[in-house]
């Protein structure tokens, strides 16, 4: 496979959103599929036909080559198309799993609620394991694929276990496994 060096311009049109190939499933929540496709639908129905009215109308205006929203109004549509060719191959990728019908509750899956105790009893925190495409760590959700995510994996309640970090080696109690 051809790769452009690091240094090389690749024009808009044809940049892609990274979607690098990953080698197994890619597991989502069901809540998180349906942000997806909300989000595939809203840059369908809104979205583009907005900009779309918008450009054609900066078009009507004559000269093409200074005129500000008719270059801005063709980057923002190669933009919406750009992320929904994204949207549309990722949602065909995805495994939708259902936490709730998690059968070995005991034990930390995907979709897992995690209460954890770090070391030296400083605190509790609470994370839900989700694929990457639901990361988002205020609401304390973070990917399976994270050095926490990947630490937690397969885990008993009451084990403890270390991750390593950038700033150290941090070790968690697992407290509490609920699966919502």
């Amino acid at each position: 496979m051809a790769r452009n060096p690091p240094d090389a311009q690749v024009p808009d049109d044809e940049e892609d959103e990274a979607d690098p190939k990953p080698r197994g499933p890619i597991y989502i929540t069901r809540a998180g599929a349906e942000t997806l496709r909300a989000e595939l639908k809203h840059l369908l129905q809104v979205e583009r036909p907005k900009v779309t009215a918008e450009v054609s109308f900066a078009a009507s205006l004559g000269d093409r080559s200074e005129n500000a929203e008719y270059i801005y109004g063709k980057r923002r549509l190669r933009e919406i198309d750009r992320r929904l060719r994204f949207l549309d191959k990722r949602l065909e990728r995805l495994t939708v799993v259902d936490p709730a019908e998690q059968r070995d509750p005991g034990r930390v899956y995907f979709g897992a609620t995690v209460t954890l105790l770090n070391e030296d009893d400083r605190g509790q925190v609470r994370y839900q394991l989700v694929g990457p495409d639901e990361t988002e760590l205020k609401s304390g959700r973070i990917s399976v694929d994270s050095p926490v995510g990947r630490a937690l994996l397969g885990r008993h309640l009451g084990d403890v276990v270390t991750v390593r970090r950038p700033l150290g080696e941090v070790d968690f109690e697992i407290k509490r496994i609920d699966y919502v």
